[in-house]
């Protein structure tokens, strides 16, 4: 074992949650280094679509579009049926319009307002993301700028082991090499961003048994470590049981086909060619419903105006350049490509255009009104249902910094991201779009200002 050294503030993970802790701290001044057990940083946020959520912006008030810290509390206590912690909610939706400028002005990631649609749960257009709608992008561009703030990175690093003392403060941390040495770091306060345990089956089985047989689609090396380590140091855990799904995965190709496309109209059928839900309720929670359908299979249904919106999202360009996109002139052919049932498919299509129409009501409760009726050429995608992410973690204060069972702090300890208790409750339902983003860019950004002032006390 090499000689250890001593850096003051030391961040698990290289995702956005670490790499926006790493700014934060060297906005301080303070020395920090990250641990990635990668070989690049990438995190769950490189197979994200990037957008951030903020509330109150001057974007938005430029736009015309009226929202608040206040609005956006109101729509994730809405979104999770009261199950939200509610003060860690409105902290975040208060943080999240200066975590968006800080991200743009001080180190000069592209974030701009999206225009065009409003994803479900939200009230208002808040969702901020770089040109291309793409968490790769979002991921090059945090690693550009803590490479331009001297944060040091250390990549191909596993993380094995935390030494404390005992009063529970953090004072050494192992971490193995790809030759099999083992290194180790001291600190003054730690970060834990290594984000949750979707990657963990034992896990998922024991917290999430719903999504136990899923896809998922996610970082594989979300293995639950920040509960662990969390969990010896007397950390207090809740909502485990929260979750990101996707119910748009495209089956066998590992791509997700958006929710805009839902949102402005598209619907999903079995392979019966029937509708099952209301699809518009939430992507995360319509991840169950479609595995609970034969085969664990649904085709999402939509058209040549829906692909032209769907076109500007990386993730939709990468599933038609993967030939997971199905494109048909007419019903019939539509019918026979994707083998669903001629005469139910038109059926289904026909009930869906009443409804836009307003016609009549749809029995699952969705509101088709207020958007143009559905028309050939016809597009589809056959998907299934994935698990993407956890919701549940450590539980930490309005400055990120991770919470005793008592409520009492831990000395050095801080979290976000994944790592931390969400705002998403303790099921799929309260997930609202930009809830991962969320708390990883804005607790990211309050642990690490909450570490470096500890390290250099004002």
């Amino acid at each position: 074992m090499s000689d250890t050294m001593h850096v003051p503030v030391v961040v698990i993970g290289a995702g956005a949650t670490g790499l926006c802790a790493a700014l934060a701290v060297a906005d301080a001044g303070v020395e920090v280094l990250v641990i990635e057990r990668d070989d690049t940083p990438l995190g769950s946020t490189a197979m994200s679509t990037g957008l951030i959520p903020a509330a109150g912006t001057p974007e938005q008030a430029a736009q015309g579009v009226v929202d608040s810290p206040e609005i956006f509390a109101q729509d994730i206590a809405y979104k999770t049926k009261g199950v939200a912690d509610p003060a860690m909610a409105l902290n975040l939706a208060r943080e999240s319009a200066e975590t968006v400028a800080w991200m743009r002005e001080k180190h000069a990631i592209p974030l701009d307002l999206l225009d065009g649609f409003v994803y479900p749960g939200h009230s208002a257009r808040r969702m901020y993301g770089t040109p291309k709608r793409s968490g790769g992008e979002l991921m090059g561009c945090l690693q550009s700028a803590a490479e331009e703030a001297g944060v040091m990175l250390l990549t191909s690093a596993t993380v094995t082991e935390l030494v404390a003392d005992d009063a529970g403060k953090v004072t050494l941390v192992r971490f193995a090499r790809p030759d099999g040495s083992v290194e180790e770091v001291s600190c003054d306060a730690l970060i834990l961003a290594c984000s949750g345990f979707a990657g963990n089956a034992e896990l998922v089985a024991r917290h999430i048994p719903d999504m136990a047989e899923a896809t998922f689609h996610g970082h594989p090396g979300n293995k639950g470590d920040a509960l662990r380590w969390g969990e010896q140091l007397g950390a207090a855990m809740a909502d485990l049981t929260g979750y990101q799904g996707h119910g748009g995965l495209a089956a066998g190709h590992g791509i997700p086909i958006l929710w805009p496309l839902i949102m402005e109209g598209g619907f999903q059928v079995n392979t019966l060619g029937q509708r099952f839900s209301n699809e518009a309720a939430g992507y995360s929670e319509q991840a169950a419903k479609v595995n609970a359908q034969p085969g664990h299979v649904a085709w999402s249904i939509f058209d040549a105006r829906l692909h032209t919106l769907m076109c500007d999202f990386e993730d939709y360009r990468d599933a038609i350049s993967a030939q997971a996109v199905i494109q048909a002139d007419d019903l019939e052919t539509l019918a026979s490509a994707t083998r669903l049932p001629a005469d139910v498919l038109a059926r289904t299509i026909a009930e869906v255009a009443a409804c836009t129409r307003g016609e009549t009501s749809d029995p699952f409760g969705r509101d088709f009104t207020g958007k143009p009726e559905l028309a050939g050429p016809w597009y589809a995608a056959k998907v299934t249902g994935a698990l993407f992410h956890t919701q549940g973690g450590l539980v930490v204060d309005d400055d990120a910094r991770v919470l005793r069972a008592d409520g009492k702090g831990l000395p050095n300890l801080f979290a976000g991201g994944g790592a931390a208790r969400g705002v998403s409750g303790d099921g799929s339902y309260g997930y609202l779009a930009g809830n991962g983003l969320l708390t990883a860019t804005t607790l990211g950004k309050i642990a690490g200002r909450s570490a470096a002032a500890q390290v250099v006390p004002e």
